[in-house]
């Protein structure tokens, strides 16, 4: 019969260790949304991924180790969900089993998704495009911020381009009038197939797939996820029709030559990371 590998062991002072590092890098990275949230204020692009996502910042605190790791002297854990007893006494570990009987369709469907981005190539010809698209000939546009060409000018962008967005949670947002201009209507049913590792959108979505795998994915990688999808975000608006320059942030003139070729380096780079992230992502599910 093949052996079967004995699960990782982390002492108390390793894992509690981890733990506290892990809430420090997050309350770090959500500083920002928290002091503005107290004064009433918002952020046009940092905010995106508390409200698109509806994930609070409190559940970026929450450290776990993962499957197949018994925490030592940890019987605290066992009053939390999803934690059952580890082998000895005074031990717990994630109840991955548990997990995965009441989350399996949900489970086989991010791994369905991250199976068949991770085996395409990457396309990196759409320019950021989707956001233009968002705004085209709109009386109200998706964001209180100041259009950078005026509408005259955000629309004559959109024309001079062919539209090839492969996100459906993108295009979805797409004006009537943007939508037939895409190079295919895109259904959620086809998404698995359409979902490709260029699209700075599917880089931030990982950053959700890694919330919905819950306890099963260890807290450094949640975070990866996460500042990926932030870092995403700001070369998302930078490349819009906004003018974020009140907010710090200078534009990507992907309306230029040299604003498409900037576009398409951090493109590429944000391609790399979500590769590595993605197949962690795999490794766990």
């Amino acid at each position: 019969m093949p052996s079967v590998a004995a699960p990782a062991s982390l002492a108390s002072a390793q894992w509690r260790e981890r733990e506290r590092a892990h809430a420090e890098r997050a309350d770090r990275m959500t500083a920002g949304r928290r002091a503005r949230v107290a004064r009433g204020e918002t952020h046009p692009v940092d905010d995106f991924l508390y409200t698109y996502y509806s994930y609070r910042p409190s559940l970026l605190r929450r450290w776990h180790p993962g499957a197949d790791v018994v925490l030592e002297d940890a019987a605290d854990r066992l009053a939390q969900r999803w934690y059952r007893p580890g082998p000895v006494p005074d031990t717990a570990m994630v109840d991955d089993t548990a997990f995965r009987a009441e989350k399996g369709p949900l489970i086989e469907a991010v791994r369905r998704i991250l199976r068949a981005t991770a085996g395409r190539a990457g396309s990196f010809g759409c320019f950021g495009l989707h956001e233009w698209a968002m705004a085209y000939r709109a009386a109200d546009v998706r964001h209180d911020v100041p259009l950078r060409l005026g509408h005259e000018g955000t629309d004559a962008v959109v024309e001079a381009h062919d539209l090839r967005c492969t996100h459906v949670d993108a295009f979805r947002f797409f004006t009537p009038d943007a939508i037939p201009r895409n190079r295919e209507t895109l259904r959620r049913e086809d998404q698995v197939r359409t979902e490709q590792p260029g699209c700075l959108h599917a880089g931030m979505d990982l950053y959700k797939r890694a919330v919905k795998l819950g306890p099963l994915v260890p807290g450094e990688l949640l975070l990866d996820a996460f500042a990926l999808a932030r870092d995403i975000r700001e070369l998302d608006m930078r490349a819009s029709p906004y003018d974020l320059r009140a907010w710090g942030l200078d534009p990507v003139a992907i309306e230029t030559v040299e604003g498409k070729a900037e576009y398409v380096r951090h493109q590429r780079g944000f391609a790399e990371r979500g590769a590595a992230v993605r197949q962690r992502l795999l490794a766990v599910v």
